[in-house]
């Protein structure tokens, strides 16, 4: 799979931009703040429906504009595709795939398949868990599109159920002191939607685990160049996992969830939040014997957030086309034996999209199109 063409109107810098695009290696230089990064967003958003800087859409609209429009067309091994997302203020965005409009916008993910390497992947390895859950749930939904649905449908149970926590609390402290908390009649209903969407969640991110565990060791190894050994183990927080992996049995996961519900559900009375479910839960890294997170020098951390990255182009390629991969500013931060290692990694994917602030940052081995980033402004050098 390629990009043939990225066309962006009022998203971030860009009042209009058209970038004609080729197979293999384009580099986009330019001084820091000149829209670099704002082209590699767009082509990841295009795949899934979601920024990988902010958390909503107010901030790619143009100031000014009540719309963004992204345009990518994508050419595979099975066909050519136009896909056009546009970004509305305060109402729902609009999709549309050959021109003719998608009812349901998730219906078009999976057109654009892309890998995202960004100096914000070190947060994966060095932060809060929910980095490591989004990159398994963006996963999933880019190699099985109809986890959109189940992710999106288990939010929305979240969301639900939390608010009716809430209100329990806040019913608890306005009646008689001492008062034992009680249960909303709703709870039970919400509690098995969440039994539900949050087995079906939790057996998605244990199978793509097993998938991906492999991979990571293989490119640990290829990125580091030492021999220390990089692994992934998923953990559930409630019921906690003992020893190995639960497996990825639906029902039994569904079983657990009810049991670590019921034997929960006073303290979340109490406090007013959801304590059970896969939103709580953990993808632990570790290289060596020890956890990545407080342990990782920032060389072996950079190398793990690389790994983890490669393993998902891997685990994409498998399935047919190679995905786009999208590096964005990311060799600035490697010393020279990553740099040469990670250009030698990716050489050979069917399109690799760069971003420098220094053209000398990036290996001699990504030869190909050059283009130049200034003012809201893209051309081919």
């Amino acid at each position: 799979m390629h990009l043939t063409r990225l066309a962006l109107t009022d998203f971030r810098s860009y009042a209009a931009a058209d970038v004609s695009l080729s197979p293999g290696v384009s580099v986009f230089t330019g001084a820091n703040g000149q829209g670099k990064t704002n082209l590699v967003e767009a082509a990841a958003y295009l795949a899934t429906f979601g920024s990988h800087r902010v958390a909503t859409d107010a901030p790619l609209i143009r100031h000014g504009a009540q719309r963004a429009i992204l345009r990518a067309a994508v050419s595979s091994a099975d066909r050519d595709s136009l896909l056009e997302i546009e970004i509305n203020q305060g109402k729902a965005n609009r999709v549309r795939l050959n021109r003719a409009p998608v009812p349901r916008p998730r219906e078009a993910l999976g057109t654009v398949r892309c890998v995202l390497f960004a100096p914000e992947d070190l947060a994966m390895v060095k932060g809060d868990p929910d980095g490591r859950r989004r990159y398994l749930d963006d996963l999933l939904v880019a190699l099985r599109p109809r986890f959109a649905g189940v992710r999106a449908d288990y939010d929305r149970v979240l969301r639900q159920r939390t608010a009716l926590l809430k209100s329990a609390r806040a019913a608890r402290f306005a009646g008689p002191r001492g008062a034992e908390p009680g249960a909303p009649r709703a709870l039970e209903v919400w509690d098995e939607h969440l039994v539900e969407k949050g087995a079906e969640l939790t057996a998605g991110r244990l199978e793509l685990t097993a998938a991906l565990r492999p991979l990571l060791t293989k490119a640990y190894a290829a990125v580091s160049g030492e021999d220390a050994t990089a692994a992934m183990t998923y953990r559930q927080a409630r019921p906690p996992t003992a020893g190995p992996e639960p497996a990825a049995d639906r029902d039994a996961l569904a079983s657990g969830l009810r049991q670590a519900l019921a034997d929960a559900r006073r303290a979340e009375l109490e406090r007013g939040v959801c304590l059970v479910g896969p939103h709580r839960d953990e993808l632990e890294l570790r290289v060596g014997e020890l956890p990545a997170r407080g342990y990782a020098s920032h060389g072996e951390s950079w190398s793990l957030a690389l790994a983890l990255r490669l393993a998902a182009y891997d685990l994409l390629r498998s399935g047919g086309d190679d995905p786009v991969l999208l590096l964005d500013d990311v060799f600035a931060e490697l010393d020279a034996g990553r740099r040469d290692r990670l250009a030698t990694l990716v050489g050979d994917a069917e399109q690799v999209i760069v971003t420098a602030a220094v053209e000398n940052d990036v290996p001699a081995r990504l030869a190909g199109a050059r283009f130049e980033v200034s003012g809201g402004a893209a051309w081919r050098a």
